[in-house]
């Protein structure tokens, strides 16, 4: 009996070290694999194309980091997105995106509403609070924390932008040559409002100001891209567009359904986000809604952000989001399109952030202008979210 008691309790110690060792290791592991760089080497940048780069106003409209745990505040090992690569990069603005249900295998065809949930995975898997383990509402409030804290360790370096006073204040830090960067939250699919419109408020006193109607799901404010049809919004839904706007906050509809898109345009006046994507031109897959519809996104003053993965440009290399950025100036103007990266959204890049003068050369050498440049890096951009913030 003593014998049987000491492996029982070696069996436990064994156990519990187990555990240790999967809630140390398996949540960098399951990063790395899934946002990685490709190797290579050093793109060739010339001076014209640095210089131009250290000019520009970069804002890059979609990025996923406060999904992994990661110190932001530090320069990463991994994924794309921190504070010194994005200064690094020169990124002016970026918006950090929570996401807080997405399907296993995130597949871009079809997902059923209860398809299994990989953030509750990650959440449990990185010891976020218990509440987040059930609730996408506390998911949500939980990545707008962590942005918060990350603020607070930053020494100046990152700043959260709520409103207009407070984007001229950074712009005016960068313009005199401070290493900084704003961040400006945003939800990935209005699933964190569980169908209760009065979580829309609490959204927003935590500083989400753009809002994803939804992700790879159906939901209750109406269709995915990615769902069961094409179905359009809710009556819910249009509650929640139509509070979204009395609140400011920025539409994006980078997920939604094509009938969603019709609905959202049909129903409001403000400029229209689809943050992160690609363009049925240069890449006609699913993940890209039809051209026809994006020029219907343009036409409300809106931004197309242009995404840096395969699944949306089809050649994820600088040059083939290059053909990308041209091919929509093509197709919705040279005032409506932007960068949307998708960095550490679960995507393989061919850069991180720290390196996107490789994308200024690319932009240059596929004929872009500088005046081109200019309003795609950024300032297309910085104009619909000034037309937002109070």
């Amino acid at each position: 009996m003593a014998t049987l008691a000491i492996w029982l309790r070696r069996l436990v110690i064994l156990c519990g070290l187990a555990v240790v060792a999967f809630l140390l290791f398996a949540p960098a592991y399951v990063e790395k694999s899934r946002n990685r760089v490709v190797e290579h080497a050093p793109y060739d940048v010339s001076a014209t194309a640095q210089a131009l780069h250290d000019s520009l106003t970069i804002g890059d409209l979609h990025a996923d980091p406060l999904l992994w745990k990661r110190d932001l505040t530090e320069r990463g090992t991994r994924g794309h997105v921190d504070i010194p690569r994005l200064i690094e990069g020169n990124v002016a603005l970026q918006v950090f995106t929570a996401v807080t249900k997405s399907p296993a295998g995130q597949n871009y065809d079809h997902n059923e509403t209860d398809a299994m949930d990989n953030i509750t995975l990650l959440a449990v898997g990185q010891l976020w609070p218990l509440p987040t383990w059930s609730s996408l509402y506390e998911r949500a409030l939980y990545q707008a924390q962590k942005l918060h804290r990350f603020q607070e360790r930053s020494e100046g370096r990152l700043r959260i932008i709520r409103t207009e006073a407070d984007l001229d204040a950074l712009l005016e830090l960068k313009a005199a040559g401070d290493d900084v960067v704003g961040g400006l939250l945003g939800i990935e699919g209005a699933h964190p409002l569980e169908g209760d419109i009065d979580k829309l408020q609490g959204l927003v006193d935590a500083g989400y100001r753009l809002i994803g109607l939804q992700h790879f799901f159906d939901n209750a404010l109406g269709g995915s891209l990615h769902g069961s049809n094409d179905q359009g919004l809710t009556e819910f839904g249009r509650d929640v567009v139509a509070a979204s706007v009395a609140q400011g906050l920025i539409l994006d509809v980078a997920h939604s359904s094509p009938q969603v898109v019709r609905d959202v345009i049909e129903m409001t006046d403000v400029p229209i986000v689809l943050s992160h994507g690609g363009i049925q031109k240069v890449c006609p897959v699913k993940r890209n809604l039809p051209d026809a519809l994006m020029q219907e996104i343009a036409a409300t003053g809106g931004v197309i952000g242009i995404g840096y993965w395969a699944d949306a440009v089809c050649d994820a290399s600088p040059a083939g989001i290059a053909r990308a950025i041209r091919g929509a100036i093509e197709v919705v103007g040279a005032n409506h399109v932007a960068l949307g990266s998708d960095f550490d959204g679960s995507v393989e890049t061919t850069f991180d952030t720290s390196e996107l003068a490789a994308l200024t050369q690319a932009m240059l050498d596929e004929g872009l202008s500088e005046s081109q440049i200019r309003k795609v890096a950024g300032e297309n951009m910085l104009r619909v979210i000034r037309a937002r913030l109070d």
